[in-house]
Formats: C-alpha cells, structure tokens, sequence
C-alpha cells in the first residue's frame, strides 16, 4: 500500500511541500496533484512543522519513504526528473535544499507507507517510462492470487520495466501494457514528445481497472473461503498518472458498501504562505481562472471551502487547467448522491475516506 499526488503549474517546491507536510498528506500533484499525506514529522524536522495541538494524529505517519518527480525545460527531453529516498520525508536535508531551488510546471510527489514490497528506492513512487508518470494510494485485493496471473499476462517489455516489489508497480506495467495493445506504444517518442491526450490515458486508466478486477474475479472460491475470515478481495485504486500534458486520477473501490480512499482537488491563481501563521498556505482567487490545480488524498489547507471531494468511484482529468471529472460506471457505481457507503475499509487500511459529514449528510 503506498500514497501520494501531484500539480501542474509554475510553483516553488518548497511551498508546496511544506504545506503538504503540515497537513501529512499522501500524494499529490503539481499541475493539478499533489500529496504528501502524513509526511508530517513527530518532531521537529526541516519543515518546521505543525505544533502536537495541530497535527492529526488520527493518521499513521508515512515514513517508508518518499518520492518526487517533475519536469524540466524541453530541451532536456520528455522525461520528468525523479528523486526518491527511502529517508522519512520530514528528515531528509537534501529535499529541503532542493525543494527551495527548484520549480516546475508539473510535480508529482508521494510519501510511502508500506503494506506490500520492501523498503527500497525502487518501491517509491511516481514510477516512470519515458514521459508517463504514475502513482498509486491504495491496495490490489487478494494480490498474494493475482500478481502471478498479471504478471505472465504482461509483454516482455513492461514485465521487464518493473524494478521493485510492489503491487502499484505492477499495476504500473498493466498500464503500460494497456496503452500499448490500445496502439499507444509507451516507447514511441513522437508521443512522448507531444503527449498522448487526457483522452487516451484515462481510456487506458479505465481499462487498468478493469482489468485487475477481471484478476481478482478469478481468484477460486477455495482460495477465498480458505482463511477463516475470508480472503479480502476489496481493492482501493486511486491513481494518478500523467504525461507531463495531462493529468488523470482515479478515486476507486471495487465494493458497492464501502467508501474509497479520500481524493480532493483545488484551483485558483495563486498559492502562498499565510502570513498570519508561518507554515499555513491558502489558494488565492483573484479572477475566475485557474493557473494552479493541486489534487491532494486530503485538503492541504484549513480552508475547506476551498477544496471539493472527488465522488467515490470518479476518474477526474486536467488538462490546460481545466478540471473534468467522470463517474466510472462499472459493477461497483452506484448513481445515487445521497448514497452512504462505510468508511471502515479505507480507515483499516490506514487511509482516509471521506466522512458524512464532509459531504453534508
């Protein structure tokens, strides 16, 4: 299980990051995602964080380390930049020193808790193909069944990509391999130079999903009904992925009663510290546009208004600023707004999900 996100426009890291650490976010976007959930410190670290009356202690902190990608002028080629550490987030140095330096007009970050693969570099998040980032906050039900299956499934070039022991990674190359029988060859550099369209990457996202529920539907009933509590086959999806163009995210679950893992976005034109409390950000409004769109597993700011949920079960696309949000409407959609699903799922697995009250109910 991992968490994470990421945003899209011309933004300092370092604002966004401390932000992020203050509200221990998962994952995040930059061009319109971004979340660094519970990379807040109990102590105090290089992010100065949040006073003990502040902080949430209701979340685990995620200190299996961290990743960030980002991308960088043209002339260097398509491919993000990535920086992955297995170091707690609010205690690696050299982050602060380069989050301060550095800006981009898309970032992904994530920070790590661990419930699949081992602690390495190569376990954290946004993995890579040439210009395709992806991240994933969430878990692939019944994965001890299925890895198999999905593996041998896989062409030799996307079997081979993968580096690490993780189910997002895995389900990474199932992408890859989604895109590419599409006719959407990951490896093509037209396409990695010009993007392969909000169109196609959430065409492929949707078909990712549907295929890794057709692998868990496999799993036989004997299997299932081995252990005496059952084998849990729920699986939380939440995706990001992006081709330095767009950007796609899911917020999933493949049960019809419990509710996914919290996903939230927020735009505006301008992202800055609030000065009446060192540490605190705000998104500022000073027209109608949206020169930045962060989507993050939990609101990054006290300002609630500010932040509006993804619908359980919802694929939401930005691309030149514009946010468009689908349901996704297979087996586990149900059309019903006032439909309460249960939380306990999400929260076992040491994610959030969005609570009753949050949606007014």
């Amino acid at each position: 299980m991992i968490h994470g996100y990421a945003w899209y426009v011309q933004l300092s890291f370092i604002n966004f990051l401390r932000a992020a650490t203050h509200k221990k976010t998962t994952f995040s976007t930059a061009l319109s995602i971004y979340d660094l959930q519970a990379a807040s410190s109990p102590s105090n670290g290089p992010f100065k964080l949040m006073t003990a009356g502040l902080q949430d202690s209701r979340r685990p902190h995620n200190g299996d380390g961290f990743g960030l990608g980002y991308y960088t002028s043209p002339s260097l080629g398509p491919a993000p930049c990535i920086f992955t550490s297995t170091i707690p987030a609010w205690n690696c140095i050299n982050l602060l020193r380069l989050s301060s330096k550095t800006a981009s007009n898309l970032i992904f970050a994530h920070v790590r808790a661990t419930t699949e693969g081992s602690l390495s570099d190569s376990n954290c998040h946004p993995f890579h193909r040439n210009s395709l980032m992806f991240m994933h906050n969430g878990n692939i039900g019944g994965w001890r069944y299925v890895k198999r299956s999905l593996a041998m499934g896989l062409q030799d070039r996307w079997f081979n990509n993968v580096g690490g022991n993780t189910d997002s990674e895995w389900a990474f190359a199932l992408f890859l391999d989604v895109l590419d029988r599409m006719g959407y060859d990951p490896d093509s550099a037209a396409l990695n130079n010009s993007g392969f369209g909000h169109a196609v990457l959430r065409k492929a996202v949707l078909a990712t999903i549907k295929s890794i529920n057709a692998l868990i539907a496999k799993i036989p009933d004997r299997i299932r009904k081995e252990r005496e509590e059952g084998l849990d086959c729920r699986s939380l999806l939440n995706f990001a992925i992006t081709d330095g163009h767009s950007v796609v995210c899911t917020r999933y679950v493949s049960s019809m009663t419990d509710e996914a893992a919290s996903l939230y976005w927020s735009s505006g034109t301008s992202w800055q510290e609030d000065q009446s409390m060192e540490g605190r950000y705000r998104m500022e409004r000073r027209d109608k546009g949206a020169d930045i769109v962060l989507v993050a597993s939990e609101p990054l700011t006290f300002e609630r208004d500010d932040w509006v949920i993804v619908p359980t079960n919802s694929i939401l696309t930005i691309h030149k600023q514009a946010v468009m949000i689908h349901p996704i409407m297979d087996e586990y959609y149900n059309p019903n707004p006032s439909y309460i699903r249960s939380t306990g799922f999400a929260v076992s697995k040491g994610l959030d999900a969005t609570e009753e009250k949050e949606r007014g109910e």
